[in-house]
């Protein structure tokens, strides 16, 4: 005899779906006894809830769940892709526009990459999109001093370990030599922390630019710094199974960064 599982969705789920906190920050909240379901008080998440249950955080009712979004951003070199950052750098939710609702960032660009960042208001989206079966392509131009030959990258399209970590075989292009500077481009599918850095340092190349230019099918293109762009819902839907297409449809238009005040 099968256990069925109980209606409904994880109660962590149902509040980060209703952009009132991320799934580990609702989690939180409910362990903190913050959380009502039905007017009486929670504190695990281990329960399924339907659309007829009334949730509350800090006495106030849930909003309606927001559909699927996904946003092209251009994030400047200098910003930690961090929603607080213990040294007191700037993050890029500094640079935001104000109107942005709550947003998740999709992966992460280090303190001096710059380029495509995706922003998602979906957790499902974010995993979606980060899983390593996913392989979807991530583009970078890539500017290292010297004067490196085609063959010296052989071993980035083999793949190679450095320090006990295990990179995969990256699609390695050496574009032109630019005075005492060379531009690569690279493509790759998993994209660790500083992966590109690290590789290049083993072969005994500096990086001093890091541009992501594309990722997956979603493309920088002409976006310029700190800009913002929203993904048609059609493209969405099209890409990952996700959305619908509204009647009448316009074109986002892309939102000039203002930058938020720090609290």
């Amino acid at each position: 005899m099968t256990n069925t599982p109980p209606p409904g969705d994880r109660i962590a789920k149902v509040i980060a779906r209703s952009g009132r906190a991320s799934r580990r920050e609702a989690e939180r909240l409910i362990e903190a006894r913050r959380v009502t379901v039905n007017g009486k008080t929670i504190d695990s998440p281990a329960l399924n809830v339907t659309s007829k249950d009334r949730i509350a955080v800090d006495g106030v009712g849930l909003s309606a769940p927001e559909p699927p979004r996904l946003w092209l951003y251009h994030k400047p070199p200098g910003l930690v892709t961090t929603t607080k950052d213990e040294q007191g750098r700037a993050t890029i939710f500094d640079d935001l526009p104000p109107e942005l609702p709550r947003v998740l960032t999709v992966g992460r660009l280090d303190l001096n990459s710059e380029g495509l960042l995706l922003l998602t208001n979906d957790g499902g989206i974010k995993r979606k999109l980060e899983l390593p079966e996913t392989g979807w392509l991530r583009k970078y131009r890539v500017r290292i001093n010297g004067s490196p030959s085609d063959a010296t990258f052989e071993p980035l399209r083999k793949g190679l370990v450095v320090d006990g970590q295990k990179y995969q075989p990256m699609v390695v292009t050496l574009d032109r030599q630019q005075g005492a500077n060379a531009w690569v481009t690279i493509g790759l599918r998993e994209g660790k922390n500083r992966e590109i850095r690290r590789a290049m340092e083993d072969l005994g190349l500096k990086v001093n630019r890091l541009i992501r230019v594309s990722y997956g099918p979603f493309q920088l293109g002409q976006l310029k710094r700190s800009g913002v762009e929203e993904v048609r819902p059609r493209v969405l839907r099209d890409q990952l199974g996700l959305g619908e297409t509204p009647v009448g449809e316009a074109k986002p238009k892309p939102q000039r960064s203002r930058k938020r005040r720090r609290g």
